[in-house]
């Protein structure tokens, strides 16, 4: 029998300050506890963007973790990680480079992205970010307070 764990992460940028928080959480089962907002860890990067800022976050979450002994499956409301892997086999054909034969923008990103996966047991799960309260199930609540930390630690940097 698999051994699942969970991860949630979200990103929350300026774009005008090119700086973002990058936030995830991390659990054994899929239930909030008084804990679970103690849980989440908040990192701040630089010279970034949305798209770059999710990844950039995700990747960091993998290097703290070290997902061994266990199935990941992952929640994010990021479209381009989702699309990252359809893309994938197009990315690497063309290596990285557009149609103009330059390295496409977050090339190293998508490159350590696609090592992770390969080495570890990982399943993907859209979240629908941002939903009235009275729809969001356990998972949204959750998922929402990796949302909110990484709000938070935005803007108590930038204000």
């Amino acid at each position: 029998m698999m051994n699942y764990k969970y991860l949630f992460t979200d990103g929350s940028v300026n774009p005008q300050l090119k700086i973002g928080y990058g936030a995830y959480l991390f659990l054994d089962k899929l239930e909030l506890s008084q804990e679970s907002s103690n849980l989440i860890k908040t990192k701040k990067f630089q010279n970034t963007s949305s798209t770059k800022l999710e990844l950039e976050t995700l990747l960091w979450a993998f290097e703290d973790i070290a997902p061994n002994s266990y199935s990941l499956v992952i929640y994010t409301d990021c479209q381009n990680i989702l699309s990252l892997l359809d893309r994938r086999d197009k990315l690497t054909q063309n290596n990285y480079q557009n149609s103009k034969n330059k390295l496409i923008n977050n090339h190293i990103l998508y490159q350590n992205f696609f090592k992770w996966i390969d080495r570890y047991e990982c399943r993907f799960v859209k979240i629908k970010g941002h939903k009235q309260k009275n729809l969001k199930d356990e998972i949204d609540k959750i998922f929402s307070m990796v949302d909110k930390a990484s709000r938070e630690a935005l803007r108590d940097d930038t204000f």
